[in-house]
This record gives C-alpha cells, sequence and structure tokens, in this order.
C-alpha cells in the first residue's frame, strides 16, 4: 500500500509576510513563521586561495558550507540582526516568488527541520496569488517533484481555499467574493461554484505592508523618538495590537482630541544597540493606519479607489446570473483584514454603494424599479 495515501497531506500556504504550515486535517497550522531567510554570504565572498588545488578546495567548502549555512523565519530575523554575515532575503515579494533559489531553501527548512516528515510519504498542498503566471506553477511542480521527489502535488488559489475554509455541511456555498489583503497584496477574487471567475479580479496596491509604513510615518512626523533601525518593526507591532477601523474620521479626530488619557496607548521598548529604554505615544495612528483601505488619497497621490468601491466593481463586472451570490457571499482573507470593525465598516460602505445605484436607476425610471 502507498504510504502517502495514509498519511496526512503536508499544508504549506506561503504568503509574502508570513508562512502557514501544517498536515491536512489539523484545525490550525504547526507553525505561523516569517518569510524570510538568512544566507551567510561570507563563504561565498572569502578570498581565492593561491595554489590551485587548495583554491579548489576552498570553493567547494565555500559552497557546500553556502548551501547549508542559512536560517528561515524568527531565527532569520535574530541571526541577521546579530551577525552582519548573514544577508537578510524575502524569497515572495506583491504575492509573487521573487527568489527561487531562496524558496527552495525556505521549503527544505519548512519540510525538514519544522514539520520533520519525508517528503516521499506525504501529498503537498500549496498556495498560490491569484495573479500568478502559469510559469511559476512549472518552476514549483519542478522543485518540489524533482528536489523533494513528492508523490503528488496541488497548487490551489489562495482565495478559493478561503472561501472552501467556510464550507459545512450546513453551508455548503462555493459562490462568492473572497477579498484577501495579506502583507503584500490585496485581491479581490470572484468565485463561482469553486471557479475562479479570472476576467473580473480585481488588484489594489494597498496591503498590510502599506498600513505598516502609514503608521510609521505618522509616528515619525508627530517626533516620536524611536530607533531608526527598529522603527518599521515597532510600527507593525503597533499595527497589529492597537489599530482599529472606524465608522467617521471626523468624530474619531474629536474623541481623541476630547479625552486624549482615554485613547492614547503607550509604547515601550528598549533600543537594540545601547539597550536604553524609551517610550512612544499612539495617537491618531490607530484608526487612520487602516482607514487607508477606505481612504486611500491619505496616503497614496496615484491610487484613489476605497476597497468597497473595488468590490462593488468586481461583483458589477461578473456575470449577471452571479452577482446576487456574489453580493450575498463577501469572505474576508488575510490578516489585514483582522482590524477590529473591518468588516462592518466595509459593509456598510458597501451597501451605500449598492443602495444609491439603486436610488438612482429607480429615479431614472420613474419608480418602476422593484427589489426581485
Amino acid at each position: 500500500m502507498d504510504p502517502s495515501t495514509s498519511r496526512p497531506a503536508v499544508v504549506i500556504d506561503n504568503g509574502t509576510g508570513y508562512t502557514k504550515m501544517g498536515f491536512a486535517g489539523n484545525v490550525e497550522p504547526c507553525f505561523i513563521l516569517p518569510t524570510v531567510v538568512a544566507a551567510n554570504e561570507s563563504f561565498v565572498n572569502q578570498p581565492r586561495a593561491l595554489t590551485k588545488g587548495s583554491n579548489w578546495l576552498a570553493q567547494h567548502s565555500a559552497g557546500v558550507m553556502a548551501d547549508l549555512d542559512f536560517f528561515i523565519g524568527e531565527e532569520a530575523l535574530s541571526r541577521s540582526k546579530s551577525s552582519s554575515n548573514y544577508n537578510l532575503s524575502n524569497p515572495i515579494k506583491h504575492g509573487q516568488v521573487d527568489n527561487w533559489d531562496s524558496m527552495e531553501r525556505f521549503w527544505q527548512q519548512c519540510i525538514f527541520n519544522y514539520l520533520r516528515c519525508d517528503p516521499e510519504d506525504h501529498y503537498f498542498l500549496l498556495t498560490e496569488s491569484p495573479m500568478t503566471a502559469p510559469e511559476n506553477r512549472e518552476y514549483t511542480g519542478e522543485i518540489m517533484f524533482e528536489t523533494f521527489n513528492v508523490p503528488g502535488l496541488y497548487i490551489a488559489v489562495q482565495p478559493v481555499l478561503a472561501l472552501a475554509a467556510g464550507y459545512t455541511a450546513s453551508k455548503c456555498e462555493m459562490t462568492g467574493v473572497v477579498v484577501d489583503v495579506g502583507d503584500g497584496a490585496t485581491h479581490v477574487v470572484p468565485v463561482a461554484e469553486g471557479y475562479v471567475i479570472g476576467s473580473s479580479i480585481k488588484s489594489i496596491p494597498i496591503s498590510g505592508k502599506d498600513v505598516t509604513l502609514f503608521v510609521q510615518q505618522l509616528m515619525k512626523e508627530r517626533g516620536e523618538h524611536l530607533p531608526a533601525e527598529d522603527s518599521f518593526e515597532i510600527a507593525r507591532k503597533v499595527k497589529e495590537m492597537h489599530c482599529y477601523t472606524c465608522s467617521d474620521i471626523v468624530k474619531e479626530f474629536n474623541k481623541h482630541d476630547k479625552e486624549p488619557g482615554k485613547y492614547t496607548k503607550h509604547w515601550r521598548g528598549t533600543k537594540p544597540k545601547t539597550g536604553a529604554p524609551y517610550s512612544c505615544d499612539v495617537g491618531y495612528e490607530r484608526f487612520l493606519g487602516p482607514e487607508v483601505f477606505f481612504s486611500p488619497e491619505i496616503f497614496y497621490s496615484d491610487f484613489m479607489t476605497p476597497l468597497p468601491e473595488v468590490i462593488d466593481r468586481c461583483i458589477q463586472s461578473a456575470p449577471i446570473d452571479t452577482r446576487r451570490a456574489l453580493y450575498k457571499n463577501i469572505v474576508l482573507s488575510g490578516g489585514s483584514t483582522m482590524f477590529k470593525d473591518f468588516h462592518r465598516r466595509l459593509q456598510r460602505d458597501l451597501k451605500k454603494i449598492v443602495d444609491d445605484r439603486i436610488l438612482a436607476s429607480d429615479a431614472r425610471l420613474g419608480g418602476n424599479v422593484k427589489d426581485a
């Protein structure tokens, strides 16, 4: 009997910011770690030896050590901070694999060091971004079959899996719009009966990383004294711990101005180089960070379309017979949709857009429009 059929499949979801991995059938991933690789470049850059024989040996040793001496995830981040020999690289940028050598190293550590399984004994389920080129699937298959010798591989589109995650005995629904807001890319993907409507996919240049950069910019402009080398990481933690979505930005400003003690949070830490303690206030950026999705003009000068409007355009461009089902089932996916009240604000703004269109249509046709 083939052992791979009796053992659970390995599931690895590679995102721009984080990778989630585990085994099929588990309630949650076994490991969630940053998608970064730290490789030791000192072996590659060492000076050449004088003699011919030793030069060959040195080059061979350097190649072997360069292949072995690397770390991923939190280990990679700590190594790159503690030693200047380790170069940090992101294998995935904006949802697409940018460096295939680093990606292969990353998968190698995921399989052997974290999941600790033999890839020849398990089927594999990997994920890809909606706009990925077919060539990327070929590269992925080549690495998985030729390097790791896996018995079977399925590469799924991330939003389809997000829709499938809500599939239960009581709710057998594989039609809906998936709003996937990740760390490096944001996609609005309509899915009908489990199949992606490719022509209606919308992509916007606002993602979780942009929210972090905006929070970082706001704190710097206000004059908060953050350690330069750690400011992005602090902004990311502030975003994850303190940011929320407001219903009205003007009312929120007034609330913060009237009772600053109630709404202002404090961040404390120690400088990595000197060890000196520092503290900073977290004020308006708590609600201004997520506001980027609903009022992009506060951060972008070249992109002005709010996320609810993008979702509406996506559904309107889909086949007319699927639109009702798409409006009925909007699924949020990705870490940047987890801000408090994000779903309420999105639902309210989207409902307003649809209601305004119905009213305009009603007025144009003289009140003869009725809801089906």
